[in-house]
């Protein structure tokens, strides 16, 4: 017998009353379970991290400098700028070497006071800051820029804090064979392997001139190494400028990936930053109650209501010193009914005018003044109004 359900079975057969209403029979229910065909649960997939991380994410994850960051792309332009400064500065690095070498051995057979070695060593400072500090103050600033191009001005102490977990050696296995460790380890690899290539082709040509250095006195000899050293330098640093690159790439790749989302944590992530919709819903609620109670509280101070008349209500005053009347309060509907009830409680005037009525509803909101154009329209309005009054008073 087959078995051709494609759903989770039952652990146990369902009672009689249920199979029958449903057509089926227990034992069609009972089947082997290499019998039943591949089901996928949608529900194991909902931890799966699909979704690319949001600002949020990045952000919270810069704070604890979890970032793209290439420590070859340091390395690479640090060595550029190295060899480049040393290049350009040689004579000048040279000639100033060369001078105190010969001062030096020149003074060795004076006296050697404490003044004379202060003097000496002072001098060896001096040639120091002179020739090594242009080279290490442009390693510094290409370091520092190249740091800020990638991760941008951070500071943060994440990486600092002390945490027993690094303490714990099953951790640090897990961190050692981890699936990044193991490619920092066969990128090494590579590094090593494909440099050293590229140097064994260089120095396979450059070898065969060694000999000749006994020909050649030390000044030239000196020339020849550094212009050796330096164009093996700049292929080398080519070579890993090309690697950094393709690191650079990987390590924001892999950041991403790391940061990447389930769609619940996105879910969660939203409803944390813009609030639970039930509670803004029952916020905003809220803030229209407190605002129709505010608008209804003004409603006795009108001088007159201009409706629709079933439809449409709105509250007008105007008091001697007002630029154009007011709108104290409006509505439609049920909120009319309300205006025009509290104007009845209050004796305030109703007037039937469905052109204004409508105008002012749909122009002026409440608490703004009366717009030009209506001018003529609601004087007239008050008017009558007045007019009414005056003869309830007389």
């Amino acid at each position: 017998m087959q078995c051709t359900q494609t759903f989770p079975l039952p652990s146990k057969p369902l009672p009689p009353e249920y199979n029958e209403e449903l057509g089926i029979r227990n034992e069609e229910l009972v089947c082997d379970s290499s019998q039943i065909p591949f089901v996928f649960d949608l529900q194991r997939f909902d931890g799966e991290k699909t979704e690319e991380p949001t600002s949020k994410k990045r952000e919270d994850a810069r704070k604890k400098g979890q970032v793209a960051r290439s420590q070859e792309l340091n390395t690479a332009f640090v060595l550029l700028i190295g060899f480049l400064i040393l290049r350009i500065l040689w004579e000048f690095i040279y000639g100033n070497i060369a001078a105190y070498t010969v001062y030096l051995y020149s003074h060795l057979s004076n006296s050697t006071s404490t003044e004379a070695i202060s003097e000496l060593f002072i001098g060896i400072m001096i040639l120091l800051a002179k020739t090594v500090m242009p080279v290490m103050f442009s390693i510094l600033i290409v370091g520092l820029a190249i740091n800020v191009y990638q991760v941008g001005l951070m500071v943060s102490t994440e990486k600092l804090e002390p945490k027993l977990d690094n303490l714990n050696p099953i951790n640090g296995f897990g961190r050692i064979f981890s699936k990044r460790s193991i490619v920092e380890l066969f990128k090494s690899l590579f590094k090593i392997i494909v440099i050293g290539y590229f140097l064994y082709l260089y120095l396979k040509d450059q070898l065969v001139l060694v000999p000749q250095f006994i020909f050649f006195d030390l000044p030239h000899s000196l020339a020849t190494i550094a212009d050796i050293i330096f164009t093996m330098a700049f292929q080398v640093i080519g070579v890993i400028m090309i690697m950094a690159a393709a690191d650079y790439a990987y390590q924001k790749w892999q950041t991403t990936q790391d940061l990447k989302m389930s769609k619940q944590e996105v879910k969660d992530e939203f409803k944390q930053m813009e609030g639970d919709p039930q509670i803004k819903g029952k916020i905003k609620q809220k803030q229209r109650q407190m605002a129709m109670q505010r608008m209804m509280r003004e409603v006795p101070k009108a001088d007159v209501i201009v409706t629709n008349p079933t439809h449409l209500a709105v509250a007008l005053q105007y008091k001697k010193g007002m630029v154009a009347p007011l709108v104290l309060a409006k509505g439609q509907d049920l909120v009319a009914e309300k205006i025009k009830e509290i104007a009845r409680e209050h004796h305030i005037l109703i007037v039937e005018n469905k052109p204004v009525a409508r105008a002012l509803f749909e122009a002026v909101e409440v608490g703004e003044n009366v717009p030009s154009e209506l001018y003529q329209a609601v004087a007239e309005i008050l008017a009558y109004v007045y007019k009414i009054k005056h003869r309830k008073v007389a």
